[in-house]
């Protein structure tokens, strides 16, 4: 059983998927500072200073006028947050496109090494086919064979 462990640890798929899994935490601390940060600013700027991740309906229960949502999550209320809905939504298109890009950058950078490589093997010079070659071979032991 250790060595089927072994094995399945050493495949390149679940290295890769563990790399993928690293990368993707990170990129999400990226994603979330540059939705915070720079997304829900200017979003703020063009609804007059509105804050959409504080939004939310008390559907049963009370709460405090002008509460924030945590405070209406901490008072047991039924709430209906749907400011950090549009939030999530909109962290998630962020990352869909970014992955989007990173993808699509990936795929043109490959499509440009098979290109490369493609004009390289067409560039490079051709000898002869393994027929010519073995023509030339018998050619020569006939050569060698036959009295002078």
């Amino acid at each position: 059983m250790i060595q089927e462990f072994k094995t399945f640890i050493a495949r390149g798929n679940v290295i890769d998927l563990a790399v993928g899994i690293i990368i993707g935490a990170a990129f999400t601390g990226i994603v979330n500072s540059l939705v915070v940060d720079l997304i829900n600013p200017i979003l703020g700027l063009m609804t007059g200073g509105v804050d959409f991740t504080d939004k939310y309906l008390v559907l049963s229960g009370s709460v405090a006028d002008g509460a924030s949502l945590g405070a209406a999550r901490d008072s047991g209320a039924a709430i209906f947050a749907y400011g950090s809905f549009l939030m999530a939504l909109l962290n998630f298109l962020i990352v869909a496109w970014a992955v989007f890009l990173l993808v699509k950058g990936v795929n043109r950078l490959q499509s440009l090494a098979v290109r490369e490589k493609k004009a390289e093997e067409a560039v490079a010079p051709t000898g002869p086919s393994q027929e010519e070659l073995l023509a030339q071979i018998r050619d020569l032991l006939a050569d060698r064979a036959s009295p002078v």
